[in-house]
């Protein structure tokens, strides 16, 4: 296994992946709908990431709807030894490109066999809960649901779980369920609700794995993220990959990009070391 990429390997459960992972969000079509403009260079892009050494790879059945999930399977199927596929449940989507949920238990056992299927397993590596709504998380017992992925898991389809777009208080209650091995929630430069969930996580040795790095659909301006990233000769996404690097050990990078060149250029952006004069004053872009 590469230990060559920025921030080692961590370990999920009895999963080993790199630090510096893949989302195959943006595989998909605009709005994370229908089918990629470049369909070879979407496959070119996950095979790519598979031969720099990126063992874990983040998708959804309901990217496309199941497109990321073909094309991984297209691309990279017989997996490589030590690939790990983290995979989402819980949301649908409309032909409006909404993402209602989808977290009745017939819906969820539907969606993993339907990953299992898509992705040619056995067995599915990871599966995260995805909770709340576009808007981020939202108040409410993910009891009935989470016990519903607790028991395909304990049928031999899940390996580990975690959950997605989540409360403090809804992570407390799925630990309360049964084991997890990381969180996938919003989390950046600017948005810092979790600050004091990711340590608590850390103290525990689960990953906390943030999702739209520079604020996603809408990306940050921060004249303090500009200034460190000219300073640094970098760029500003560079910046915020390398923050979260250093941000906590715990912490899983899943960025994702349909070109080559541009996977390239975030494993080396992640691998910049940011000085503590850096550090403070990208800590007041939340302040």
């Amino acid at each position: 296994m590469s230990t060559t990429l920025p921030g080692g390997t961590w370990t999920l459960g009895d999963l080993t992946v790199t630090r510096f992972g893949y989302g195959a969000m943006q595989l998909a079509g605009p709005w994370v709908m229908g089918p990629p403009a470049d369909r070879d260079g979407a496959l070119a892009v996950l095979r790519e990431a598979a031969a720099l050494g990126i063992t874990h790879i983040d998708t959804a059945e309901a990217y496309g709807p199941h497109v990321t999930n073909q094309l991984i399977r297209e691309a990279l199927h017989p997996y490589p030894e030590g690939l790990h596929i983290a995979t989402k449940v819980g949301a649908d989507r409309d032909a409006q490109g909404g993402w209602p949920p989808a977290r009745e238990p017939a819906a969820l056992r539907r969606a993993v066999q339907e990953n299992l299927r898509s992705l040619g397993l056995d067995a599915l590596d990871l599966v995260n809960l995805r909770l709340g709504n576009a808007e981020g998380p939202q108040p409410g017992s993910l009891a009935e649901a989470f016990e519903t992925l607790a028991e395909l898991q304990r049928d031999g389809l899940i390996r580990h779980l975690g959950v997605s777009n989540a409360t403090a208080g809804q992570v407390a209650e799925a630990r309360s369920i049964a084991p997890i091995v990381c969180v996938q929630n919003m989390y950046n430069l600017a948005v810092r609700h979790d600050d004091d969930l990711i340590d608590t996580l850390a103290a525990d040795d689960i990953a906390y794995v943030p999702f739209f790095p520079l604020g996603g659909f809408t990306p940050l301006q921060s004249s303090a993220l500009t200034a460190v990233a000219t300073r640094l000769h970098s760029t500003p996404m560079a910046v915020a990959l390398a923050w979260l690097l250093q941000r906590s050990p715990n912490i899983l990078l899943i960025p994702g990009t349909s070109a080559v060149t541009h996977l390239r250029e975030n494993i080396t952006g992640a691998a910049l070391h940011l000085s503590t004069d850096d550090l403070t004053e990208l800590d007041k872009i939340a302040h």
